[in-house]
């Protein structure tokens, strides 16, 4: 199980609401914003979703000065961009284990910096918390090895390919990276004008900051024992900090196998009967 709800900040309304929803309630419905193609194929897939989960943390986020002209991470605004998604995931977990979900699928992660703060933002993770027709499919719980609900960013379509194929998800990994960029200098920035040039200080920046997000995501699918990484996104935020530093996000969704055998559903030929 999840933490305490109440120890992460969940208010009482959204206690009350889950209360509502859990399953075997008179008046419990579920809410979802999967499509409905995505609501039916989840279904197909033998998942029956339960209720709209949500985590929030507003967050101010620190200064931290990089050298004008050196390449470097700027480690303290890195911990504050991973621990407020961390703070909402954990949320959006614990709001699904009150449902008593095996799982969330089709979750978002966002940002919206605040006018009320320059250096305040809210970190929002949302998606459908669902449960399993066989809470255990041969023998496994659809849970991960922290029984903890997985979580999945995945379309509903690319969710049932992924089941019907023989794997699981595990839950969302992510790393997050914030880098300076050096400043070139005059005479160097001067000595470009005109020509076709590398510049390998932004090169060497850029492919650093990647592969620090890069390795941050697997060492989190490691801890949770995956086979690998599917739909892997790697992403770039200026946010409010100027144009040489910028955050590099990493995320996907960690898997593993439910058979050692694997059975790939044929691709069927579909012609739209529209006419543009």
């Amino acid at each position: 199980m999840t933490a305490d709800p109440t120890e992460l900040g969940i208010p009482a309304d959204a206690m009350r609401r889950l209360a509502e929803m859990r399953p075997g309630q008179a008046t419990s419905l579920f809410t979802s914003d999967l499509s409905v193609n995505e609501f039916l194929l989840v279904r197909e897939a033998g998942f029956r979703p339960v209720g709209l989960v949500l985590g929030s943390s507003i967050y101010h986020v620190g200064f931290q000065m990089g050298r004008w002209n050196r390449n470097q991470e700027l480690t303290t605004l890195s911990q504050a961009m991973y621990h407020a998604r961390e703070l909402a995931m954990t949320r959006m977990e614990a709001e699904a284990d009150q449902l008593g979900a095996d799982g969330i699928v089709g979750v978002r992660l966002q940002i919206e910096f605040k006018e009320f703060g320059a250096d305040l933002a809210e970190f929002i993770a949302v998606g459908t918390a669902v449960t399993a027709d066989d809470p255990r499919h041969e023998g496994m719980s659809w849970r991960n090895n922290r029984n903890q609900p997985f979580t999945s960013d995945l379309s509903g379509q690319d969710f049932w390919t992924l089941v019907q194929a023989g794997y699981a998800p595990l839950g969302m990994v992510m790393g997050s990276c914030v880098y300076h960029i050096a400043h070139q200098r005059f005479w160097q920035a001067m000595g470009n004008v005109g020509q076709n040039v590398e510049l390998p200080q932004f090169t060497e920046a850029l492919y650093d900051a990647r592969e620090l997000a890069m390795s941050r995501m697997q060492a989190e699918a490691e801890e949770l024992h995956a086979e690998g990484i599917v739909g892997v996104q790697l992403l770039s935020h200026g946010h409010r900090w100027g144009g040489h530093t910028t955050e590099f996000f990493a995320i996907g969704t960690a898997v593993r196998p439910l058979r050692p055998d694997h059975r790939i559903p044929t691709p069927q030929l579909v012609l739209p009967l529209t006419d543009r």
